[in-house]
């Protein structure tokens, strides 16, 4: 139960962003996107799409003291890059330790195979100390990220 926590209280900081903007029309935008017939366009929000990160304990977790300092040094420096690249919108680790899940990344990228090749590179991942979970995620854009 413990371990699913973080996940019901992201859930819940997400329906109250989403429900923040319920009085507005939501529309998805594409090469087809069309004004919906007696809905005001000034009225109307574009709905973007990131990727969330689920990062969690990975295979290979219990290294030596020295080595996780390393790798942790290495992982900060690619959270660094990615942020300063635009690519990082959000980054942190969850509470509670152990294993399970650890943190969480939001990426604004152009599709999945950018934010997996993002991840992949990430020195915790390399070593499996980490592994992780992509899921797209929508929301309006200019909501929280510019």
């Amino acid at each position: 139960m413990a371990k699913l926590m973080p996940v019901f209280l992201l859930a819940v900081f997400l329906t109250f962003v989403i429900a923040s903007f319920s009085s507005r029309t939501l529309r998805f935008k594409s090469a087809e996107s069309h004004p919906v017939a007696g809905i005001d366009a000034a009225r109307q929000v574009e709905v973007k799409q990131y990727w969330m990160v689920f990062l969690e304990t990975g295979p290979h977790h219990r290294q030596n003291p020295a080595a996780t300092a390393l790798i942790q040094e290495k992982h900060m420096a690619g959270i660094r890059k990615m942020a300063a690249d635009g690519k990082l919108l959000v980054a942190g680790p969850f509470g509670g330790g152990g294993d399970g899940l650890r943190g969480i990344f939001i990426l604004d990228c152009k599709d999945s195979l950018e934010a997996v090749s993002l991840i992949n590179a990430d020195t915790a991942v390399i070593t499996g100390r980490l592994k992780y979970t992509i899921k797209p995620w929508w929301t309006v854009k200019n909501c929280l990220f510019r």
